[in-house]
């Protein structure tokens, strides 16, 4: 893309940064600070938000879709134990530092491909020099070719790329390699987002239910509905889900989310078929209300 640009501003009569503002691979990547906590920052792309970060708090979860995501690095092994975890999409690694906070000692793997990005995030929003966190610059499913068979508890699939998941990570094919380097009991969280009339969601939900045991989805309810664009947080694993405690936390958060899982969620597919490689598409692109 260039050379990119760094811009700061300040606030009126202090030396604290404002925000930064810098290009990167993947568009135009704002800093900007939150005003009610002292070393917390969004980040947005393009001016959609993409992350929060709270240095001084990293459990401090801010966007729906990460406090969701949350949860399951919360309940994929017992409070406090290390996990092996790979995020596909790094962001600003809020869930990265999340997970080394509230599971110290865990091994993860971030894979990013937006390299610029990953300069600007490591730059002014350091990850702690403590926590076993390895950043790999490559496309998700390049990166996730690169790890071991069964090394990981936990993958976590957040990537899009102009506000919409790329289309070869949405299919049997790519699900056929994160269960090959997920452990047998293995988690698989993927952030998905879709309007109406859900068919994108629908569809991804019959390409995890191709590949995996058990399946649950965590999303608001006016989202499940097809009332608006949002988020949801599609489960996978083959061994039984935790479904009675992530109901709970869903149900509590501060923005109460749904959680489907069993016969009603087959049904919500409407009949969808699994996803291939031959006829992936990306996601749909949000509405620009959204971001509004």
């Amino acid at each position: 893309m260039g050379r990119s640009r760094n811009i700061r501003s300040r606030r009126r009569g202090s030396a604290a940064a404002e925000a930064v503002v810098e290009a990167v691979d993947g568009g135009l990547a704002q800093l900007v600070p939150d005003p009610d906590r002292g070393r917390a920052w969004t980040l947005l792309i393009d001016g959609a938000p993409q992350s929060h970060v709270d240095l001084d708090d990293p459990a401090h979860l801010s966007f729906e879709y990460q406090r969701r995501l949350g949860h399951v690095i919360d309940l994929v092994a017992p409070p406090g134990r290390p996990v092996h975890v790979v995020h596909l999409g790094g962001g600003a690694f809020t869930l990265a530092r999340y997970a080394a906070h509230t599971r110290p000692r865990s091994t993860q793997q971030v894979v990013e491909r937006d390299t610029s990005l990953v300069q600007l995030v490591r730059r002014e929003l350091p990850l702690d020099p403590n926590a076993r966190i390895r950043v790999r610059s490559a496309d998700a499913r390049e990166g996730l070719a690169k790890v071991p068979d069964g090394w990981a508890d936990l993958i976590i699939a957040d990537v899009f790329s102009g506000a919409r998941t790329p289309a070869h990570l949405t299919s049997t094919e790519f699900l056929d390699e994160v269960r090959r380097a997920l452990k047998p009991s293995g988690v698989y969280a993927a952030n998905l987002a879709d309007g109406p009339p859900l068919a994108h969601l629908r569809g991804q939900i019959a390409t995890a239910a191709a590949r995996f045991a058990e399946l649950a989805l965590i999303a608001d309810p006016a989202v499940l509905r097809g009332k608006r664009f949002g988020n949801a947080i599609l489960v996978a694993c083959d061994a039984p889900l935790p479904l009675a405690e992530l109901t709970r936390r869903a149900a509590s958060d501060p923005h109460p989310a749904r959680v489907e899982h069993g016969k009603p969620l087959t049904d919500f597919t409407g009949g969808a078929a699994p996803v291939t490689d031959a006829a992936a598409v990306a996601s749909p692109a949000p509405p620009p209300s959204v971001f509004r």
